[in-house]
């Protein structure tokens, strides 16, 4: 029995099963009994030479027996079946608030924590780490959710509230704005900066700050418009900004805002009613911002201009401006905001 090169040449024993190489062992005992050379064999199969002599050895005391595969024992698991489903479940289904946590959040140090608790297991952070990836689970970022929020009014906002309306848009040919405000400070900060290795950099707060307002509603062709100002935004802001929004425009609009209480206004109706039905005021489900595709404006903008260096209140308005005119003259990343999964209502 002969052993071919051509045909053996890419094997590779750590890739093969336990059955595999005991056929492996047996074939290379047979093909020196037939009168090939340990090294020619052992060659053939391109593993290390030593292993062919440790198989004529084993054959020699044991015989064909010796050659075949054993059961393998190792450290038995730690943790059986039913414990490691109780952990899965308890991850996925419980808040660390309700099993006594100061944190709201899992993390890999306070699960070998639990499973220490309620088992008497001792893990490492890094065999968590493992068992967790085992069980399908990965570290990502949680969505918060208010817990004013109603769940079915949501639904039916994105099932049948906004679907009506975009039908309705399409018809008279109007443009559907989704709108939305946002303040930032002069000790905003966001991302990262530079530091002694191992020592965490802190930001100090100063009583001297400064800030301004934003204003922003964009739609889902990556037409977008904004106000920047130093004032709160009140319903006389409001009202300036909706002047800018129809200003020039001949279709309709349909601008879509939250509850706050400046949209709900007196001022802001009658000035909505002024305007003898060009636009039109529409409110997002109460406690409801991830259904705003706005949101992401102030995601995109708000890093850039806290990674500026800010001097004072007139370059911190400069660099807001700059950063919202650039997302205004990117309609191709306003547009790639309505792709998120939450807002796949949207395009329904």
């Amino acid at each position: 029995m002969y052993i071919s090169i051509m045909e053996t040449k890419k094997l590779d024993g750590r890739k093969l099963d336990h059955k595999t190489l005991e056929a492996i062992r047996i074939r290379a005992v047979q093909a020196v009994q037939s009168g090939q050379s340990p090294e020619q064999v052992i060659a053939a199969l391109g593993m290390t030479r030593a292993i062919i002599y440790r198989w004529l050895a084993a054959y020699n005391a044991g015989g064909w027996n010796a050659l075949q595969a054993k059961k393998l024992f190792g450290r038995p698991p730690k943790l059986n079946t039913s414990t490691v489903r109780w952990i899965y479940r308890t991850v996925v289904g419980k808040n660390p608030l309700q099993l006594n946590f100061e944190f709201a959040l899992w993390t890999r140090e306070m699960i070998r924590d639990l499973i220490k608790r309620r088992f008497g297991v001792s893990l490492s952070v890094v065999s968590v780490g493992r068992l967790l990836a085992k069980l399908g689970l990965t570290c990502q970022r949680p969505l918060f959710r208010a817990y004013q929020q109603n769940p079915d009014a949501v639904n039916q906002w994105m099932e049948h509230e906004f679907p009506r309306i975009a039908a309705m848009a399409k018809t008279e040919h109007a443009s559907v704005f989704f709108a939305d405000e946002a303040g930032i400070r002069s000790d905003y900060h966001a991302g990262t900066t530079w530091a002694p290795r191992g020592q965490t950099p802190k930001v100090p707060a100063t009583g001297a700050r400064f800030g301004l307002n934003m204003v922003s509603a964009i739609t889902r062709k990556g037409e977008m418009h904004f106000m920047v100002t130093d004032k709160t935004v009140s319903a006389d802001i409001f009202c300036e900004f909706i002047n800018c929004l129809v200003h020039n425009r001949r279709n309709r609009i349909y601008l879509i805002v939250d509850g706050h209480p400046v949209h709900r206004s007196a001022k802001v109706r009658k000035h909505i009613e002024s305007y003898h039905g060009r636009i039109r005021l529409i409110r997002f489900p109460s406690y409801s911002p991830e259904t705003n595709p706005d949101e992401l404006v102030w995601n995109s903008v708000k890093p850039k201009i806290g990674r500026s260096f800010i001097a004072g209140p007139d370059i911190l308005k400069s660099k807001a401006v700059g950063a919202l005119r650039w997302l205004q003259k990117s309609p191709h990343i306003i547009k790639a905001f309505f792709n998120h999964p939450e807002l796949s209502y949207i395009a329904c």
